[in-house]
């Protein structure tokens, strides 16, 4: 039997506040954010449930960095955010109760990272006055969570990490002009793949380039995965902001690069976990832009069903500078060639985490 895992509940508290105040418990969400001249009552208490999909370097990140901001805006605002988070590491099961779990503690909102949570989240609210804020959800509208991304129209909004697979694409060739075969190296089951690779196959189709698919549903499937795209001897690998890759990008990143394949990848952290190049958004201003979003629905009162999914700007590619030398290449003639198409190209070398 699995183990539902152990809630770890951490408080961000505010500045301090005058002894013997007494912290007001917010219910319901944007009903009980403030009082009937809009104002929020200095101490209230907000209870915030945070779920992630998986431990990996990307959402990891998301999630600190919303803690990080809540509590500042606690500090800024003279209120409490009081957070339970909780990891479903891919279990559809873990999630469910994980989700009930918030229900039953009575959260005034709910945040979901990444889109097999956010789904789940919406599902098991409908009816209830909850608001769900989502991060990292690379389509929210083809994943049913809103009605558009400039009106969602539901008790439900967030930041979405949308990839401009174009871009990513137009890496590969600048870096190696004639390459021949690529490699789509993604999980089947992770709706944030299907649109980005269903455009690399229409940009690699309209340059007349053949490509290869291998898919994964975890490490070892992936790592697997990895070893036919050497067999195929493909001379690149694209991977979208794929979860299960990027839980097995310290596993697999070695083969391809001892292989002289670079891997194109949809986010930094995968090049952090020794991808070449990680192209995207920065999820630790993901993070923050997802906590100011929590703070407007519920001290502000904002009304998310009317707020807009908030993008970000795809322009960054960093460039593992271990991993470029393992393919024999130079970072700066990299970084000349990838500078015309991106805002800006910047280095990192291998590490689990970010600091």
């Amino acid at each position: 039997m699995k183990k539902i895992m152990r809630k770890v509940t951490v408080l961000l508290t505010t500045a301090a506040l005058a002894l013997g105040m007494s912290a007001c418990a917010a219910q319901g969400g944007t009903s009980a954010s403030a009082s009937e001249s809009g104002a929020v009552e200095s101490g209230t208490t907000y209870k915030v449930g945070i779920c992630n999909y998986v431990d990996d370097a990307s959402l990891n990140q998301i999630v600190d960095n919303i803690q990080a901001q809540l509590e500042t805006l606690g500090k800024e605002n003279n209120v409490k955010f009081e957070v339970s988070y909780d990891n479903c590491n891919a279990d559809a099961n873990v999630l469910n109760q994980i989700v009930a779990n918030f229900i039953a503690d009575n959260v005034d909102l709910m945040i979901g990272v990444a889109t097999p949570v956010a789904m789940t989240m919406q599902s098991l609210t409908e009816g209830k006055d909850i608001p769900v804020v989502f991060a990292a959800v690379s389509d929210p509208e083809g994943a049913g969570l809103v009605a558009s991304n400039d009106a969602p129209g539901a008790n439900i909004t967030g930041t979405s990490d949308y990839l401009d697979t174009n871009a990513v694409m137009n890496l590969i060739f600048a870096n190696d002009p004639d390459a021949k075969r690529i490699g789509l190296l993604y999980d089947i089951s992770q709706d944030a793949s299907t649109v980005p690779i269903n455009a690399a196959k229409e940009y690699l189709d309209g340059k007349g380039i053949e490509y290869v698919e291998h898919t994964g549903t975890n490490v070892d499937e992936i790592a697997l995965a990895a070893q036919a795209m050497v067999a195929d001897g493909v001379d690149a690998v694209f991977t979208p902001t794929d979860n299960t890759v990027m839980t097995a990008e310290l596993t697999i990143y070695e083969t391809l690069a001892n292989a002289g394949i670079p891997h194109y990848t949809g986010a930094d952290s995968f090049a952090l976990n020794g991808a070449f190049v990680g192209y995207g958004v920065d999820y630790a201003n993901l993070g923050v832009e997802t906590a100011n979003m929590v703070k407007g629905i519920l001290v502000d009162g904002n009304d998310p069903a009317k707020t807009p999914v908030m993008t970000f700007d795809n322009g960054t590619a960093t460039v593992n500078t271990d991993t470029c030398k393992l393919l024999g290449l130079d970072y700066e003639t990299v970084k000349e060639a990838f500078t015309p198409y991106c805002l800006r190209v910047q280095e990192i070398t291998t590490a689990e985490n970010f600091n």
